[in-house]
């Protein structure tokens, strides 16, 4: 019997949805895993037919975090770095992505599960989404991107709360600290996250790609450093077709069909 695959991806138009398969734990990360994401990343990021992504989780849960049993043939590498070099891979892969991300979490959202989901550009969850930095609780520090995305997001202060308590949080303090963008309820999610993903996989290509790596980078740079790569992305954004049929359309009334196409030739 052929085993079901650990990640499961869907397409439609430009929107890719990637779905951890391993609800039987729920979606804890295990090396295949991990493989598997860093090699989708991969294609996405030098691929031109996916526009937007969304990463969620199968069964009622969005990832539980690291598979602990998978540690068991850690013969394999007998260097913890080693493993984590692996990890990281993926992890930065998502962060770099040109496209726009959404996380879709139903359920739990726990250490490494919850890292992956702040990786992404934007979160959406359910009411009974929960979510937890697990990592001291297994006598563990942050890992995933945990240590940069908290206190850019939350705060210092918030982000040693959550770290060195480990405490489980809902959706709705997760939405009022600005970890969740939206809560939206488990009838509504499906919908609310086609549509965004669609809105987003309309959207001009390159300008979504420089826009967001310039929000990416400009948390570490200064106001000069930043006017500076605002400049060199907007001289880019200038030389595409997208920017000629944006005002096309605005002078036309009409909504623009973005392409992502170099030059006024396409």
């Amino acid at each position: 019997m052929t085993a079901e695959p650990v990640l499961l991806t869907e397409q439609v138009d430009g929107a890719l949805t990637l779905t951890l398969n391993r609800p039987h734990r729920k979606n804890a990360v295990t090396r295949e895993l991990w493989a598997a994401l860093r090699d989708t990343f991969h294609q996405v990021a030098h691929g031109r037919e996916v526009r937007a992504l969304i990463l969620t989780g199968a069964g009622d849960a969005f990832c539980s975090g690291a598979d602990i049993s998978d540690a068991a043939g850690v013969d394999e590498f007998p260097d913890p770095s080693r493993e984590m070099l692996a990890i990281n891979e993926a992890v930065q892969l998502l962060h770099d992505l040109p496209v726009p991300t959404v996380a879709k979490v139903r359920g739990v959202a726990a250490g490494a599960g919850w890292n992956l989901a702040l990786g992404c550009d934007l979160v959406v969850a359910t009411p009974d989404a929960r979510f937890c930095q697990i990592f001291t609780r297994r006598a563990l520090s942050l890992d995933c991107g945990g240590s940069w995305l908290l206190p850019k997001l939350v705060g210092l202060q918030q982000a040693k709360r959550l770290a060195l308590l480990a405490d489980m949080i809902g959706a709705d303090e997760a939405h009022s600290l600005g970890l969740v963008t939206w809560v939206q309820s488990e009838e509504a999610i499906d919908k609310f996250v086609g549509d965004l993903a669609t809105r987003l996989a309309a959207g001009p290509p390159r300008a979504l790609a420089q826009t967001k790596g310039l929000l990416n980078d400009g948390t570490d740079r200064t106001m000069r450093e930043a006017l500076a790569n605002e400049a060199r992305a907007q001289a880019l954004n200038l030389s595409g077709g997208d920017v000629i049929e944006a005002f096309a359309a605005f002078a036309e009334k009409r909504e623009p069909v973005f392409t992502g196409a170099w030059g006024a030739g396409g």
